[in-house]
């Protein structure tokens, strides 16, 4: 039972996080030969400002 996780900050649409599930399950049959019956995709998004790289907050850091 594969188990694929994206950690990823929140505000994709439903429809981007459909396009994204799809796409992991095409990518996780063409190449590691999982059934796609059997595979399990969590997306966790999380705010902003629960998420930090190099000792800034994301809400801090620049947008490019």
């Amino acid at each position: 039972m594969p188990f694929v996780v994206v950690e990823m900050w929140e505000g994709r649409t439903v429809d981007q996080k459909r396009n994204l599930v799809k796409a992991i399950t095409q990518a996780m049959v063409e190449h590691a030969g999982c059934k796609p019956d059997h595979l399990h995709v969590v997306i966790h998004d999380t705010p902003k400002d629960s998420w930090g790289r190099n000792g800034v907050l994301g809400i801090d850091m620049e947008e490019k």
